[in-house]
């Protein structure tokens, strides 16, 4: 006998989602962080789970594009792990930019560069004391790779951000 599982519709100011829109949007959900892992396994075979994602349009084109910390021994230091940013391609995803030595909170900005949302994430270790956070802006082809050295800058106090990735604990 075939099992029955809820079916979950939003209700969002009087409007009502099909069961349809949902279960696509589940459906889509699973096979984004599918083609995210099978892209990252290639990437690095080695990674045993070990990250967190976070897919936001960067660009404004309405596709989300994927901010991947990774936390294995191979891509972290004394001074933070890297993170990924990744852009679609076709039913996978392409390598846009290696951003060493960061740590968590990593953050979306309004501000905007070439067309692409600003990133922030958190500096410190390695020799680099205190912390301080780092804005993360695009050239036209990539962000910085590394968020000590300029172009990355400094950013005082605690600029508004939206979280993509929270530090451990929160």
């Amino acid at each position: 006998m075939p099992r029955s599982f809820p079916v979950v519709v939003a209700l969002t100011l009087g409007t009502v989602a099909s069961t349809e829109t949902c279960l696509e949007q589940v459906s889509q959900d699973a096979t984004t962080k599918s083609s995210l892992r099978t892209f990252l396994q290639r990437f690095d075979g080695d990674l045993h789970g070990r990250f967190i994602d976070a897919f936001v349009d960067l660009n404004g084109d309405g596709k989300s594009e994927a901010v991947v910390y990774l936390m294995s021994n191979d891509w972290c230091g004394s001074g933070g792990c890297t993170t990924l940013v990744l852009v679609r391609h076709g039913q996978s995803w392409k390598l846009m930019t290696k951003v060493t030595i960061t740590n968590p909170p990593i953050r979306l900005f309004t501000t905007k560069s070439n067309g692409w949302r600003s990133i922030g994430v958190w500096v410190q270790g390695g020799g680099i004391q205190p912390g301080y956070e780092a804005e993360l802006r695009f050239d036209g082809k990539r962000y910085p790779a590394n968020p000590s050295i300029p172009p990355a800058r400094r950013l005082p106090g605690n600029p508004d951000g939206q979280m993509l990735i929270a530090p451990p604990g929160r």
